[in-house]
């Protein structure tokens, strides 16, 4: 067994610009040209391949990061600008979109199953309720009620070194079915048992699969 983690000690903590700077090299020049400000054919070749992605957000309530999915395709490639994303069915917390009307500013990290690298792309979303424009992302008969418009302000790549060490897509490295609590199961113990953790757990996969859209 590990032992424990030792405590980091605040002596050593970094804040100031200049000591952060000093524990690295110089940024590598593929780095900064990797980096343009816009999808261009190849960049968007990737974004199309990806039925997943993570939004970051910030408000004045705080920070949210919020996966996001669907096939591959959902989100659209509008222009070299311009990203078009449905807003499909949450949990009705809406965190993310009550930032992006606060602070327009977002962050989105692409996947891409089997891929190692992963993309970026940072701008500002605007939030579209326009019927016509939510009516072209039906899927399943059902219209999403808003269409999270994104423009873009700096596109590249992150490099695979992430996902290599993590092993994401490697089979063996799949955590086996009840080697974690369950959803109920910490739903149980965060409300004392107020919820029946069970009953959560043997509803959930019927749940999700009548509420995806």
């Amino acid at each position: 067994m590990d032992a424990p983690a030792k405590r980091p000690d605040p002596r050593h903590d970094i804040s100031q610009l200049a000591a952060l700077e000093s524990l690295f090299d110089a940024v590598n020049e593929i780095s900064i040209l990797k980096e343009i400000d816009h999808v261009d054919a190849n960049y968007g070749a990737w974004i199309t391949a990806s039925p997943f992605f993570v939004l970051g957000t910030v408000g004045p309530e705080g920070l949210d990061c919020s996966p996001r999915g669907d096939a591959p395709g959902f989100v659209r490639v509008l222009d070299a600008k311009t990203l078009l994303i449905p807003d499909r069915r949450g949990n009705n917390r809406i965190d993310s979109l009550r930032n992006i009307v606060a602070d327009p500013r977002v962050a989105l990290l692409f996947f891409i199953p089997g891929q190692g690298e992963t993309l970026r792309v940072n701008g500002c979303c605007r939030l579209s309720a326009d019927p016509e424009l939510c009516a072209e992302f039906v899927t399943q008969g059902k219209v999403p009620k808003l269409v999270l418009v994104v423009s873009v302000e700096a596109v590249f790549f992150q490099c695979s070194r992430a996902l290599v060490r993590s092993r994401l897509w490697d089979a063996e490295s799949r955590v086996a079915p009840g080697a974690l609590p369950t959803p109920g199961q910490i739903l149980a113990g965060i409300s004392q048992q107020r919820i029946d953790g069970a009953a959560y757990d043997r509803e959930l996969p019927g749940r999700v699969k009548t509420t995806l859209y």
